[in-house]
């Protein structure tokens, strides 16, 4: 983000080369974690995601290879750099094969590493500033969408097509319109249309024009979406819900750059970058015979998904925190916020209607609340539920006990007393907990900044 220097994650079990790298770094403009273990490493990165990761070959417990697939398995595009005493020709072809970013031996020269470095961060890293024009309308601190939106950054130099696969309501909108910014085709329109909200008579037209008389309707002739959108984005929302004789012509427009308005005989070129979003599985939709598996390919040549709210949690009481903000403004009140109470149940519930779901029930309980202090009863009123709770710590899988503690240490700030409380664990335990899992309630207080909006 603007002010902030980028981050790297730093990984070696050797104290005094780490703190010699460390020190480098620093030197260089970096902020860097330095940890002493492949564990200790994905604790750091479920927190907060730097944008490139060092790590040394040969570890205890986890080694560099084990840590990068590790990382690489939840954030595939975070460079990693792996450096080791132990180089040779083999390992370096063999790790570079798997995605690794870079492999260094040791000694290697400063200068060597520097570089190595800088073109990581070029590859990873929004220059400064240009986060908040490009991504300003989602806010987030969870690293699954961290992660997407490097991905997303990345794809957006390029003109390739993209297809948005989240439930309803994750926002796959904003993520297009966030590619657009990003992408060089950003002075141009970004028109959006909802392929399932419109009848199969009529989308047609939207999409490709027509000429007067060619329908009862047709009083004049009416450029399309394709022709209006020209130099710029157009987005196709719930594209699998798009009819089949509909994607013939959607298929042929995309391969010959060409469209043709209904009635007419001419064709027109398109200059126009198309993604596309979905709530559907496509495959399945393939194997039903309800969409065409050609056009699936023409569409889908970046996939991104994005996570649910109930997978990205400690994104609530930011998304939350920051609708209040908004609807005091526009509402004119005071300084609105949650009891903790009514943040705990928030941060609980199951949001099937994700981040829309999540909008719309903090606007109904400030539209009923009587003071600034939004109950826990407008809440439970608002997402009309008796009883909400988080999972006891007993039932989570030991596989996301991790992620469990992290979600909860985010909510509550690094506050270990509210944390044990929302774990249903005493002080004591909850510390055997963090240790277990090399957390430390530090890691939290203070360490996230909000993304300006959602």
């Amino acid at each position: 983000m603007s002010g902030e220097n980028p981050k790297v994650l730093l990984v070696d079990d050797d104290k005094d080369l780490l703190q010699l790298i460390a020190m480098r770094l620093s030197a260089a403009g970096y902020d860097v974690n330095a940890v002493e273990s492949g564990e200790a490493a994905l604790a750091s990165l479920a927190v907060a995601r730097p944008q490139t990761v060092i790590t040394d070959l040969r570890m205890q417990g986890m080694d560099g290879m084990a840590l990068f697939d590790a990382i690489h398995r939840d954030s595939p595009s975070l460079p990693v750099v792996i450096l080791t005493a132990h180089g040779t020709i083999p390992e370096a072809v063999s790790a570079t094969r798997r995605g690794v970013f870079s492999f260094l031996t040791k000694p290697f020269e400063p200068k060597v590493l520097l570089d190595t470095v800088a073109e990581a961060m070029r590859l990873s890293s929004p220059p400064a500033g240009e986060r908040e024009s490009w991504s300003a309308e989602i806010i987030t601190r969870s690293s699954a969408m961290e992660d997407l939106l490097a991905q997303a950054r990345r794809v957006a130099a390029s003109d390739a097509s993209v297809c948005i696969f989240g439930q309803s309501g994750t926002g796959k909108e904003l993520l297009a319109r966030a590619i657009h910014k990003a992408g060089s085709r950003r002075d141009a329109a970004f028109i959006a249309v909802n392929c399932g909200a419109i009848p199969e008579g009529l989308l047609e037209s939207e999409l490709f024009g027509h000429k007067k008389g060619s329908f009862t309707g047709a009083v004049a002739d009416r450029r399309g979406l394709f022709q209006a959108a020209t130099g710029g984005t157009l987005f196709l929302d719930e594209v699998g819900d798009m009819p089949l004789s509909l994607q013939v012509k959607l298929l042929r427009a995309l391969e010959e750059r060409k469209i043709r308005p209904v009635g007419s005989h001419e064709s027109h070129d398109i200059d126009v970058r198309v993604i596309s979003a979905t709530h559907r599985k496509l495959e399945e939709r393939i194997t039903t015979g309800e969409f065409r598996e050609d056009l699936y390919y023409r569409l889908n040549v970046v996939k991104l998904y994005i996570p649910s709210l109930a997978e990205r949690r400690e994104d609530i009481p930011l998304i939350g925190n920051h609708a209040l903000t908004k609807l005091a403004e526009r509402y004119r009140r005071g300084r609105l916020q949650f009891s903790p109470e009514a943040m705990e149940v928030l941060v609980s519930a199951p949001w099937p209607g994700n981040v829309r779901q999540l909008l719309n029930v903090v606007e109904q309980a400030v539209a009923l609340a009587a003071t600034e202090v939004i109950p826990e009863s407008l809440v439970r009123q608002a997402l009309d539920v008796a009883d909400t709770a988080l999972t006891p710590l007993d039932e989570a899988r030991k596989a996301f006990e991790r992620d469990y503690l992290v979600r909860i240490l985010k909510i509550t700030g690094g506050n270990v007393t509210k944390a044990a409380r929302l774990a249903g664990r005493n002080r004591t335990e909850f510390y055997r907990l963090l240790e277990r899992h090399s957390l430390e309630p530090g890691m939290f207080k203070g360490s996230h900044k909000e993304k300006a909006t959602a």
